[in-house]
């Protein structure tokens, strides 16, 4: 008797259980549906450019142990399809050197920092256009 309860109500949760997560995946469906008409009109209104530079975010962060201050830096410059550049520039006492990487898709075409990689998904979120970087170990 117990068990027969046990699995009425175990039954009885795993069908909830279906249920709420289909109306779930419905509500989410309807949402991307409304992002995507919203997009397109924007598009077709001539209001959005998704080939535009739209995400910037700014990594600041002591590359070397020489220099303090968070004199070095990131840049990641994304357009809304996720292709850009990211601008990084070493700061030391007697020398400057200033590197930039091409990222398709939110992604590096060459392997990217992490001060690199934080950039670019600080722009990609839109957490920009200045965003705190964790302390990198200096060289």
């Amino acid at each position: 008797m117990l068990v027969t309860t046990w699995v009425i109500v175990g039954v009885v949760a795993g069908i909830s259980g279906v249920m709420i997560g289909c109306l779930a995946l419905r509500q989410a469906k309807a949402t991307v549906e409304d992002c995507q008409r919203l997009l397109s009109r924007q598009i077709s209104e001539g209001r959005g450019d998704l080939k535009a530079v739209r995400d910037v975010a700014v990594c600041q962060y002591d590359a070397l142990a020489e220099m303090t201050g968070r004199m070095s830096f990131s840049v990641a410059m994304i357009n809304g399809l996720g292709d850009g550049i990211v601008l990084t520039s070493i700061n030391g006492r007697s020398e400057t050197r200033t590197y930039v990487r091409t990222v398709v898709g939110g992604k590096g075409q060459q392997p990217l920092s992490p001060e690199e990689e934080e950039a670019v998904r600080a722009a990609r979120l839109g957490h920009g256009p200045v965003v705190a970087c964790r302390a990198p170990e200096l060289l």
